[in-house]
């Protein structure tokens, strides 16, 4: 752990999936984890397993200032989303909407509360597919399909850009971490997607290692299939797409 850094960390979507196998690595590190839910169930889930569990909404910008403050971290992890169970087709219309204002004003304000309490590193889960048409691997500098032509991707494009611009332009160090397409644990999908898929738990491996490592900046996070470059992620955070969570009494190691 860098000597500038204290030993806290605040999730922000700690009982999501992938806040939750998030926590258990950082607390089997060492961490003090204060983690954020709307849930009271899902609060007694995090405090099981040794986080300081936060009931608030990211949109209740005073309650969110005040324990961001309270927690006392110089660490800011963003894993917070509004989407249904397996992304439900049915149900993802409107899920759009709740997580693009998620992505932008949630964003906007736990950067405000963040500032405030003077937290020094930010690392913000975004998504890898959401890049422009062009040729693979996508390379973590190439243009996000902000100009697309249906009203779903351009939606989410611009809040994915949106997030990605407040977390870099912040005055602490920006990490954002562009997340292939989820499976595993929690997620509902069991079976490996295409196009950049990702294990859950090493998107949450990726996440504890951007809080030590790495410089500002974007990072994808994906299994290599052809569809993403993973090799700043590789080269800077020390991350592998293979990390699997080992079964609960055996400690995690980061290496």
């Amino acid at each position: 752990m860098p000597t500038d850094l204290n030993n806290r960390v605040f999730v922000a979507g700690a009982s999501g999936a992938i806040g939750r196998p998030l926590c258990r690595l950082l607390v089997d590190d060492g961490w003090a984890v204060v983690g954020t839910t709307r849930s009271p169930d899902r609060a007694a889930a995090l405090q099981e397993i040794g986080v300081i569990p936060v009931i608030v909404d990211v949109f209740d910008q005073p309650t969110l200032r005040r324990v961001v403050a309270e927690s006392r971290a110089d660490v800011i992890i963003h894993q917070l989303t509004d989407l249904p169970p397996a992304l439900d087709p049915t149900r993802m219309t409107e899920a759009r909407i709740r997580n693009a204002r998620v992505r932008e004003l949630g964003t906007r304000n736990l950067l405000m509360a963040a500032v405030a309490s003077g937290v020094k590193r930010m690392v913000a889960q975004s998504i890898a597919f959401a890049y422009a048409p062009g040729p693979t691997p996508y390379h973590e500098a190439w243009p996000l399909n902000v100009a697309a032509a249906d009203d779903a991707n351009v939606l989410t494009a611009r809040a994915v850009a949106s997030l990605e611009e407040q977390v870099l332009g912040a005055p602490l160090v920006g990490i954002v971490l562009r997340y292939g397409r989820l499976y595993g644990p929690g997620t509902g999908f069991d079976n490996r997607p295409r196009g950049g898929p990702l294990h859950v738990d090493a998107a949450a491996d990726a996440a504890r290692r951007a809080i030590t490592r790495g410089k500002p900046g974007v990072y994808n996070i994906a299994e290599n299939d052809g569809t993403l470059s993973t090799l700043k992620a590789e080269r800077e955070l020390g991350w592998r797409s293979s990390f699997r969570i080992d079964p609960p009494g055996v400690k995690p190691s980061l290496q």
